[in-house]
């Protein structure tokens, strides 16, 4: 998979793509990462990529020619080397583009869609992403005209869209095949899992339920011992377990997730007594 980044702060990204897994994945050549300065598309003598808002206000906001221009100069050649550009603004962009299925463009923004799992899986699933990383005080609107996707990191603001855009490749990049050595490590994380049926209506995969504790070596540090299952050797009795930590830390931790899991898909047997077990520990303090 490819990623071409448009920033004004290219040296943003130095460091990061150089360390973990992601460095190792673009080592390896499973990941390109090519990141274009939004400068370098500016045609005055001095470079300017923003301007002052129209109608006045704080801030300023980012020019359109830059970004679009070097959108236009990225995608004129497809990854297979055949014509993939823009064809003009609106929709009539978007509808040339979304031809090839191969590339998605992406503008990170506070009014997104926020990043969750289910969106990295269907991202994954392309050839190339194209992110532009939004600054200031926000993007002309037209620019708008030229994305596939908006997407936010989150419910807050930050100072630009490079961290964001940082959180997309990590996320969408470790899902590609040869990234991560051990697939069955991704199935049971976080807002993932083999239970894909609530996946289009909640946004994560196996109900929204948090990952399981995880414990190694030593098995007893400082007076805390790692849960005696663990160590007996019954996988079904482990699994079970599992199963009952990962609706006790949802429960505990994100409440709204297991409140959608019930409201869309309702709990099966194993999970109701599982949630009875649990509420009888809390009634009686264990």
């Amino acid at each position: 998979m490819r990623f071409d980044i448009l920033t004004l702060f290219p040296g943003f990204f130095d460091s990061p793509l150089k360390q973990s897994i992601i460095g190792h994945a673009i080592e390896k050549g499973l990941l390109e990462v090519r990141v274009h300065n939004i400068r370098d598309y500016a045609t005055d003598k001095h470079k300017i990529t923003d301007d002052a808002p129209y109608g006045g206000g704080p801030g300023m906001v980012m020019k359109v020619e830059p970004v679009v221009r070097a959108l236009e100069s990225i995608l004129q050649a497809g990854l297979d080397g055949q014509p993939a550009g823009l064809a003009g603004a609106g929709q009539e962009a978007r509808a040339n583009r979304s031809a090839t299925a191969d590339t998605a463009v992406i503008l990170t923004t506070p009014q997104g869609l926020p990043l969750n799992h289910r969106m990295a899986r269907r991202l994954a699933e392309k050839k190339r992403l194209v992110i532009v990383c939004g600054r200031y005080e926000g993007v002309d609107e037209r620019i708008r005209s030229f994305v596939d996707m908006e997407i936010s990191a989150g419910d807050y603001v930050m100072t630009g869209g490079e961290i964001p855009a940082l959180a997309i490749m990590d996320c969408v990049g470790r899902l590609v095949e040869g990234v991560l050595g051990d697939a069955e490590s991704i199935v049971t994380e976080s807002f993932a899992g083999r239970h894909s049926g609530l996946d289009g209506q909640l946004g994560v995969l196996d109900g929204g339920l948090l990952e399981y504790p995880q414990y190694t070596r030593p098995e007893l540090w400082r007076g805390m011992k790692v849960p005696a299952v663990l160590l007996s050797g019954n996988h079904a009795g482990i699994e079970r377990w599992r199963r009952r930590e990962r609706l006790r830390r949802t429960l505990e931790r994100r409440p709204d997730l297991l409140d959608l899991r019930r409201a869309v898909a309702g709990l099966d047997d194993e999970d109701r007594e599982l949630m009875e077990e649990l509420e009888e520990d809390r009634i009686t303090g264990h």
